[in-house]
């Protein structure tokens, strides 16, 4: 896949589908990469669909951190500056949802609508300890220590035991994750505190969430729908934290219904 120098970093990308089609730009989870999003290509084959790898991700270049939301935020806006991308929805999951309100409130001219997925937005300061103690174990002991607990919070047990090579592809992308990027991402999440400004954004936006993630929960996700005028809200049921995985079939109807719109 090629890559493209943007905002300082080398960044991993995959564009395809039609030229003259919408443009949807995913974003995936922290220890993830740009495969997060192959259950969604076929559902999205009517549209130019645009996949990369974070900063500190995947194929991408991984400087030392650590990073903010708004850097990534912004790593988004260069890529679509370098790839003369004039407008594009925004899907992005975890993470990737904490970087599409920074985008959101950075109000970008290509920004053209906006689905949230599993995420936040705010971190609980007693939550610090938690993202301290996981770069810890990640510096120590390399990604494979977290491989376990991650997936165990992302894909439930009855799906791991039905799909175990989808499973298997989602432990291989947390394993081979740059420690230092995923250091990074995990200082830029513990930064995230946006609750009291998502008023502000005013690109159509749905939030999508599994019924029983429990990273970031219904509740977490309901607050973003109470603040967002005119926004969309959507409980994926029998999903943990990717239902695009999990539960490819609605997500994907909900994230095409969604694009149809707007």
């Amino acid at each position: 896949m090629p890559q493209i120098a943007v905002n300082g970093v080398e960044l991993n990308y995959d564009l395809t589908g039609p030229e003259e089609a919408p443009v949807v730009t995913l974003s995936n989870s922290l220890s993830s990469n740009l495969g997060m999003w192959d259950d969604q290509m076929e559902a999205l084959s009517g549209y130019r669909v645009l996949r990369y790898d974070k900063r500190g991700h995947g194929s991408s270049s991984a400087p030392e951190g650590p990073y903010t939301l708004e850097l990534l935020a912004d790593d988004v806006i260069g890529l679509w500056d370098a790839l003369g991308i004039e407008k594009s929805h925004f899907c992005g999951l975890s993470i990737g949802g904490m970087i599409g309100q920074a985008l959101a409130l950075r109000k970008p001219p290509q920004l053209q609508a906006l689905m949230l997925c599993d995420t936040s937005s705010r971190i609980p300061a007693d939550a610090a300890p938690t993202w301290d103690e996981r770069i810890a174990t990640a510096k120590a002991d390399g990604m494979a220590a977290l491989v376990e607990g991650t997936i165990g919070r992302w894909l439930s047990e009855g799906f791991i035991e039905r799909e175990p090579e989808r499973a298997e592809k989602v432990r291989e992308m947390i394993r081979t994750t740059s420690v230092i990027g995923y250091a990074g991402c995990c200082r830029a999440i513990g930064q995230l505190d946006y609750t009291d400004r998502l008023s502000e954004i005013d690109a159509p936006t749905k939030i999508v969430v599994g019924e029983n993630d429990p990273g970031t929960p219904v509740e977490a996700n309901e607050v973003i729908y109470q603040r967002i005028a005119g926004s969309e809200f959507q409980v994926i049921p029998e999903a943990l934290h990717l239902p695009n995985i999990e539960q490819r079939e609605i997500f994907n109807a909900a994230l095409t219904e969604f694009l149809a719109k707007h």
